[in-house]
C-alpha cells in the first residue's frame, strides 16, 4: 500500500494493537468493477466475516437496484442505501427510512423540465452530473432545505444532514460497534462524510484525488482488488490506527 506522504511515519505498521470490529465499504468503484463484484473480493468479504468482524455496505444506490446486480447482500450485517437515508438488515428484510420521503413539489418541477435520467427512491433523487446546474436552481426557486451531493457522474439529492456518515453512524448504532472501531473504504466524493467518521479511512487506487488526500490509507490495486489488499492487512493486524499528535 502507498502512505500519503503526512503518515509516512505513522501510518499502518505503528499502532496500539487496534482490533478492528467492523469493515464499511462503499459499493460502486470500491467493491464493484462494471456494477459487479468480483469473486476474490467476494472471497475476502467471506473471511472478514469467519473473523467475527462485522460488514457494511454504504452505497449510493436504492435498495432494490442494489439486490438486482448484488445477490450475495447477505454478506453484510447492515447495509446504508440511498447514500444514507435507508437502513436495511439482510438477515431480518427490515428496512428504516432515516430521511423524509421526496419532495413532490421537486420531482414535479424537475419532470416539468425534461430532466433524465431521473430517478426517484424512498427519499433520494438522482440523476446526471451534468444536471447539477438545474437541480440547484430549482432547489433555490422552490426554497427546499434540501442538499445536492456530488459522486462523480451522479448527483444526488437529499435533505440537508443526510450523508453516508449520518446512515452508517445509525446502522453501527444498530449493530453496537462504534466508528473509531470500524475501518472504512470509498473512492468518490460521496464517501469522504463516511470515511472521516471511521477510525481508519482508505481509498482504493482509482479513487478521486481529493479522496486520496484525505485517507489514512491509499491501496496499491484499483476496486476490488484494493479491498481485498485492504482486508490482508486487517486480518493480518497490520491496519493500525495512525498515532496521537
Amino acid at each position: 500500500m502507498k502512505l500519503p506522504p503526512h503518515q509516512a511515519k505513522t501510518g499502518l505498521d505503528g499502532g496500539h494493537g487496534v482490533c478492528w470490529a467492523a469493515l464499511a465499504c462503499d459499493y460502486d468503484g470500491t467493491l464493484a468493477t462494471g456494477g459487479r463484484v468480483r469473486r476474490a473480493t467476494l472471497k475476502a468479504l467471506g473471511e472478514v466475516r469467519d473473523s467475527r468482524r462485522k460488514l457494511l455496505l454504504v452505497t449510493g444506490r436504492e435498495l432494490g437496484e442494489l439486490l438486482e446486480v448484488f445477490p450475495l447482500i447477505s454478506l453484510f450485517d447492515r447495509v446504508v442505501a440511498e447514500n444514507g437515508a435507508v437502513i436495511y438488515d439482510p438477515a431480518s428484510g427490515k428496512r428504516r427510512l432515516l430521511a423524509s420521503r421526496p419532495s413532490r413539489k421537486l420531482v414535479e418541477a424537475l419532470r416539468a423540465r425534461r430532466l433524465t435520467p431521473l430517478s426517484v427512491g424512498r427519499a433520494i433523487v438522482a440523476t446526471a452530473r451534468a444536471q447539477r446546474r438545474v437541480v440547484s436552481q430549482v432547489i433555490d426557486e422552490l426554497g427546499l432545505p434540501l442538499e445536492v451531493i456530488l459522486n462523480k457522474r451522479s448527483v444526488m439529492v437529499l435533505p440537508q444532514g443526510v450523508n453516508k456518515a449520518s446512515g452508517l453512524l445509525g446502522a453501527l448504532r444498530e449493530i453496537g460497534i462504534a466508528p473509531k472501531d470500524t475501518v472504512g473504504v470509498g473512492d468518490a466524493e460521496n464517501d469522504e462524510d463516511f470515511l472521516a467518521l471511521c477510525g481508519y479511512s482508505a481509498a482504493v487506487a482509482n479513487a478521486l484525488p481529493k479522496l486520496k488526500r484525505k485517507v489514512d490509507v491509499v491501496t496499491s490495486a484499483s476496486y476490488g482488488a484494493g479491498v481485498v489488499e485492504l482486508v490482508k492487512r486487517l486480518l493480518n493486524g497490520n491496519a493500525r490506527r495512525p498515532a496521537e499528535p
